[in-house]
């Protein structure tokens, strides 16, 4: 049973890559994993999520002002694009690069229509990642 949930996990992960979810950054993650940290794959993701979720409500409270600092919203941005890229999660950071073209416009419609897709995707993202956690877990438990 193990074997199999192991599959599944790889499994997820690559169907994740095969619809630009993710890109070969994802997989470059995956081999940084060894056992002296068996953990680094999921507090890496687990961060990500929690840091994008973040960084989005921050996005939000900005975006709502009357007068918007688009420098302060472009460094959020970067933030989210940074974390993207380094985890591999292709969409997130491809809608970072556009939002930030918004930002260098100071368009505060195309920010907030780039913001929304934002969230979209980056829910979208971090839902997938959530659920091959929780079968990595459960392939966890049923090892021992």
């Amino acid at each position: 049973m193990a074997a199999t949930m192991k599959l599944s996990t790889l499994g997820y992960a690559a169907s994740m890559l095969s619809t630009g979810l993710l890109d070969e950054q994802f997989q470059k993650l995956l081999l940084l994993q060894n056992k002296s940290d068996p953990n680094f794959v999921a507090e890496t993701i687990t961060l990500f999520c929690e840091d994008g979720e973040h960084t989005i409500g921050e996005l939000t409270k900005r975006l709502d002002k009357q007068c918007v600092n688009f420098d302060e919203v472009a460094a959020f941005v970067h933030k989210l694009e940074g974390g993207s890229a380094s985890v591999g999660a292709k969409r997130v950071k491809n809608t970072c690069i556009q939002f930030l073209e918004f930002c260098k416009e100071k368009s505060r419609d195309g920010c907030l229509k780039t913001l929304d897709t934002l969230r979209v995707v980056f829910y979208e993202v971090s839902g997938k990642f959530k659920d091959m956690l929780q079968l990595e877990q459960q392939q966890a438990e049923a090892t021992k």
